[in-house]
């Protein structure tokens, strides 16, 4: 797979990203010739998607693309984004095939959109995954949006549908934060959504996200809460809701808390929402289990672990 980031250098060339974009397409160059086991597999299946050109493009109230393609153009479509499975987050309506994801992020995000404005932009989306809200930040207005997750079959599934918009300001690099450079300093706004809770250290995680912010920009943080005052925070034992890699649960008040001592201001909770089973749950592009598997069968309000279901909170700050 080569994929050229000319237009990444060329986009934030007057901004304070100028030196760093130049320096991704090496970086991802070295990236790609390491790759992963499976790499050549999506790459296989992203370059078998059939040529078809967009008649029309919504990303303001979904990701939808339409275009003319007859029924054997749709179903190679439809094999090369099969090929990418699993799919989580979604859904994608691709000429007139419809990637019913595990997630129904689009819930999400109608909890998220109406509390930001993102007209013009430069954005940062920390944990990206396939890149969904990218494309629905591109469709709120943003300038540019820049993608960070370091899953393969991530960066392959936003390649399928960058594939079909070539030109849009969207950039999907599988890295890391802890490999963006210290200070960075680029970007009006940044997402962390269903990151922090992953984080082994949760206040360094705010202070990279910080960093990476100008003077007053704003973070959107959404992550897993619990009930509770400023000093109650879950740390699971062994497994949440069978996830081995969940470290901290704070309440909404504790979460706060660290935000101003990481040097937020301006902090508002615009959402809390119990995430429902018809939300995540098994489809046939993800056939693994999902979260009716995760949750006491006689009791949803507790997982099956015998902890508080998962519950998210939407969080949005200024860099103080």
């Amino acid at each position: 797979m080569n994929l050229d980031l000319s237009s990444l250098a060329r986009h934030m060339a007057r901004t304070p990203l100028a030196d760093w974009s130049q320096s991704q397409q090496a970086l991802l160059d070295a990236r790609l010739a390491v790759g992963h086991g499976d790499l050549p597999r999506w790459s296989r299946a992203v370059a078998a998607l059939p040529a078809i050109t967009p008649r029309s493009i919504e990303l303001r109230d979904g990701f939808q693309l339409h275009g003319e393609c007859d029924e054997a153009t749709q179903e190679a479509a439809r094999q090369a984004l099969m090929g990418l499975s699993p799919w989580r987050k979604g859904p994608f309506d691709v000429f007139g095939i419809h990637v019913d994801t595990e997630w129904c992020s689009d819930w999400k995000w109608s909890r998220v959109a109406p509390h930001l404005e993102l007209q013009g932009k430069r954005i940062l989306d920390v944990g990206c995954g396939n890149g969904y809200y990218m494309w629905r930040m591109l469709g709120a207005g943003a300038d540019s949006v820049v993608g960070i997750d370091p899953n393969w079959l991530f960066f392959c599934q936003f390649q399928a549908m960058k594939r079909y918009l070539p030109d849009a300001p969207a950039w999907h690099l599988p890295i890391g934060i802890e490999e963006l450079p210290a200070r960075l300093e680029g970007f009006d706004t940044v997402f962390s959504m269903g990151v922090l809770y992953h984080r082994r250290s949760p206040i360094d995680h705010l202070l990279e996200l910080r960093d990476c912010l100008l003077k007053g920009g704003e973070l959107v943080l959404e992550t897993l809460v619990i009930e509770g005052d400023q000093h109650s925070v879950l740390v699971p034992e062994d497994r949440y809701a069978q996830m081995r890699n969940v470290w901290f649960l704070p309440s909404v008040a504790a979460l706060e808390l660290w935000l101003r001592r990481a040097g937020f201001a301006d902090i508002r909770c615009v959402d809390v929402s119990v995430t429902r089973i018809e939300e995540q749950r098994s489809t046939d592009w993800m056939r693994y289990q999902s979260l009716p598997d995760f949750l006491d069968a006689d009791d949803h309000s507790r997982t099956i672990e015998g902890l508080p279901a998962p519950m998210r909170a939407v969080i949005v700050a200024r860099k103080a």
